[in-house]
């Protein structure tokens, strides 16, 4: 897998993406209750697509939303759909190498993590975006099983595979105090708070 191919298949989804994709109310609330996305926060989506959560972040009442996508199409859609929303900021660049100078109360990735080639490296990336105390969520709005099987179909050279929820989470725990980790028939999350010490090494190598 590399990138130029997940640029790409993106890009060739975003037309028809809004259309095709399956989303249950109930399950993202209780993603982003478990996210702890609430009024006054700064929130960085990764992977954002073509800003299906940001709806749901401005009805919690955040101050901000920051989406991340690396599919010039997907983010051309984002910015159309909420050019009229000014808390609202869509950014077309690899989360792993640009610099968003700032750090975020929230940080979600939402149905994208098995297309992120090094698994380790992204997390310490994304520790680096979450002011300490601020929460990070890796989650889909369905199960495992479902996810893996779906990637084995058209989708199976942009993805990695979901892994087990208890080996994302020890891969959390350098930079998070874990204290969710939910994979079951409808949903699966990995979520916790940045640890308070600031590690001033972590950053992109």
């Amino acid at each position: 897998m590399n990138k130029a191919d997940v640029i790409a298949y993106f890009d060739g989804c975003a037309p028809t993406w809004d259309q095709e994709l399956l989303k249950n109310d109930a399950v993202i609330a209780e993603i982003l209750d478990h996210a702890g996305i609430s009024e006054n926060m700064d929130v960085l989506d990764i992977a954002c697509g073509t800003g299906v959560l940001f709806p749901y972040y401005t009805k919690r009442g955040v101050t901000s939303v920051t989406g991340v996508d690396i599919s010039p199409e997907m983010v051309k859609i984002a910015r159309g759909k909420y050019v009229d929303s000014p808390q609202i900021t869509v950014i077309c660049g690899d989360i792993e190498e640009i610099d968003l100078q700032r750090r975020f109360d929230a940080v979600v990735l939402y149905n994208a993590f098995p297309h992120f080639c090094d698994a380790e490296r992204l997390i310490k990336g994304l520790a680096a975006l979450t002011k300490p105390g601020g929460r990070l969520t890796i989650a889909h709005g369905m199960s495992r099983d479902k996810i893996n099987a779906h990637h084995q179909g058209s989708a199976r050279a942009v993805s990695n595979g979901l892994m087990p929820a208890d080996q994302l989470a020890e891969l959390l725990l350098p930079y998070f105090d874990v204290d969710v980790v939910i994979s079951n028939d409808s949903m699966y999350q990995v979520s916790g708070n940045r640890n308070q010490i600031v590690h001033e090494s972590i950053g992109r190598e």
